[in-house]
């Protein structure tokens, strides 16, 4: 090994040889489907492991950074700035936040059929660099924005950024929303790749790297919502946009950096084409049984037609080691009709191998809808928590703490607790089920959810006490801060910090380990789309509830200037319910799902 490492000539190729070798030994085989970042076969041994996956932790924690810095504080500066209203400006970065994990899909579905998730990142790191560019531009120069002025004056209203200006502004705000949604597509998976899945310890590296994946997108918003929110607050926002044009430009030789230790997972073609290949083979064959000539093949198909195409190809997509060789499964039976002994036509021409990877992505969908819920909470919370704690006593002893920085706790906590959790919870829990995985993914999606339901009931509680202070000292009317510490309002990001851990880590793994290969990227981005989602919802859900108790109040719940006049408890022992509904609703399938994979 020390030989080839010289040969190679590079004496960082050999510090980074001995690296690998020393964390995992390997014979310098090459790995089947991967590629290096100059496209030459990968040798088991030089590429993969932590420390190619520490430079991606790395790149994560400055992206998000990057993104968070300016998402979580942009609503002042729509309003203060580009002078929209205040529920214009909240809808326009409900609707960016959105975008930019919606679009992880088309990350994911990129990195899996064309790129790969080496190139996206780079063409999307490149791509949030340029908006970001644009915006800070824009912040920097006065004539690039309305002209200020007094937004407390009504008889002379300010005018609302428009034409190229307004231009400049949203195509700044949706390239970024572009970029983040590519790098969030590509990096996870990237990562996840790293690790030798046909090895138990493999296996337990991968799930490490899921659970400090979320520290570090922990460790950016951190000083996102600390450090970086203070100097738009106090410097300007041309300071914080320019902090976050540096940070993604840092991030990019960073990544690059790690090049030589990557390991890069060669693109099989379109999931999405397979998946409607299969349908619509299924579809047309039902149509077409009723005639004798077209026979669909048995439940017991013998396997060596499990390994034939039309095209002679390989179709073990999914390469799992431990059954290489398929047959149908009794699940969604209609999908076995896709295969059959004579196609009519040679596109409908189906494998069993991809009739059961559509089963699979199939049947993580309804968990993919599960957590849709659990971010809807998490999006209610983050508007009217920082209102309630508005409204209370903001003061550590003789520090002010502002309420927008109310989402440091579950940060902080999250921080926390992914190395107790990995290095304390998980050994404890292999120890006492005596498995590999201790919490299986479903376990620890279900445990999140049920986390998050405690947390919309904490949440309720104390709004009631803060409503009972309020009611005690005559203050329901008042806008003067109650003698209630907003402590009381960080029991709820508490929970909803450690419902977040368990779900969005455990979501990301679960996905990625049970999809096919062939489409782990674009199943990965399922977790982020849950989260656009939760956030589209949340808007809808509140939207709902006003003109559904309309018709039974004298005034809505969730309506009006004065936070003491709401119903928020109300609200938020809706959303308990509706987790708990949501619960029931994740036990079902998940006490019928069954593995694609050891766990």
């Amino acid at each position: 090994m020390i030989q080839k490492a010289e040969c190679g000539g590079s004496t960082v190729s050999y510090v980074i040889l001995l690296f690998n070798n020393f964390e995992k030994p390997h014979q310098m085989e090459p790995l089947e489907g991967y590629v290096d970042w100059r496209k030459r076969p990968a040798v088991g041994g030089r590429h993969g492991g932590m420390l190619a996956a520490s430079f991606i932790l790395a790149v994560e924690a400055l992206e998000n950074l990057a993104f968070l810095a300016n998402a979580s504080n942009l609503v002042l500066y729509l309003t203060k700035f580009m002078h929209f209203s205040p529920s214009n400006a909240a809808n326009m970065v409900t609707d960016f936040m959105g975008t930019a994990f919606f679009l992880a899909l088309l990350g994911g579905f990129l990195a899996d059929s064309f790129f790969t998730t080496y190139s996206i990142y780079l063409i999307s790191a490149t791509i949030e660099f340029t908006g970001l560019v644009l915006l800070t531009l824009q912040a920097c120069i006065p004539s690039l924005k309305p002209p200020s002025c007094n937004l407390s004056k009504t008889e002379a209203p300010c005018l609302e950024v428009s034409g190229g200006r307004a231009v400049m502004l949203f195509a700044g705000l949706y390239l970024v929303a572009l970029g983040v949604g590519g790098i969030k597509g590509s990096l996870p998976p990237h990562g996840a790749e790293q690790f030798d899945e046909t090895t138990a310890e493999g296996r337990k590296r991968r799930s490490t790297f899921f659970n400090y994946f979320v520290f570090s997108l922990s460790c950016g918003a951190l000083m996102a919502v600390t450090f970086v929110v203070w100097i738009e607050d106090n410097k300007g926002w041309q300071w914080g946009f320019g902090i976050s044009t540096v940070t993604i430009l840092i991030s990019i030789p960073i990544f690059l950096l790690g090049s030589s230790t990557y390991r890069i997972k060669v693109p099989e073609g379109s999931p999405i084409t397979t998946v409607l290949k299969v349908v619509a083979a299924a579809t047309y064959n039902t149509l077409k049984s009723r005639n004798a000539s077209h026979v669909v093949v048995s439940m017991d198909l013998n396997p060596s037609y499990a390994s034939q195409s039309s095209e002679g190809e390989e179709v073990n997509s999914n390469k799992k080691l431990s059954n290489p060789s398929r047959t149908l499964s009794h699940n969604l039976k209609f999908l076995n009709r896709a295969v059959t002994e004579e196609p009519n036509h040679e596109f409908l021409q189906c494998t069993v191998n991809q009739v059961e990877d559509v089963k699979i992505v199939l049947g993580i969908l309804p968990f993919f809808m599960s957590t849709i819920i659990l971010n809807c909470c998490l999006a209610q919370l983050s508007t009217f928590s920082v209102q309630q704690s508005a409204t209370m006593n903001t003061k550590l002893g003789s520090l002010r703490v502002p309420p927008a920085s109310l989402p440091v706790f579950p940060v902080l906590f999250i921080m926390l607790l992914a190395p107790v959790y990995d290095h304390i919870i998980l050994p404890f829990t292999r120890k006492l089920t005596k498995t590999e995985t201790g919490i299986t993914h479903l376990q620890r999606i279900g445990t999140g959810l049920v986390l998050s339901i405690m947390a919309m009931a904490v949440a309720a509680l104390v709004e009631v006490k803060r409503k009972n202070v309020a009611e005690k000292l005559g203050k329901m009317n008042s806008a003067g801060p109650l003698p209630i510490t907003f402590l009381w309002i960080a029991l709820q990001y508490l929970f909803l910090g450690s419902a977040d851990l368990f779900t969005l880590a455990g979501m990301m793994e679960f996905f990625f380990t049970e999809a096919p290969q062939s489409m782990r990227s674009m199943a990965t981005a399922f977790s982020w789309a849950s989260l656009a989602m939760g956030y589209y919802l949340s808007s809808v859900l509140v939207a709902v509830v006003n003109k559904v108790t309309r018709h039974f109040c004298q005034v809505p719940w969730l309506s009006g200037s004065d936070l003491n006049q709401y119903h928020l408890e109300r609200f938020y022992w809706l959303m308990c319910i509706l987790s708990g509904v949501n619960f029931l609703h994740y036990l079902f399938w998940a006490c019928r799902y069954k593995y694609s994979t050891l766990t």
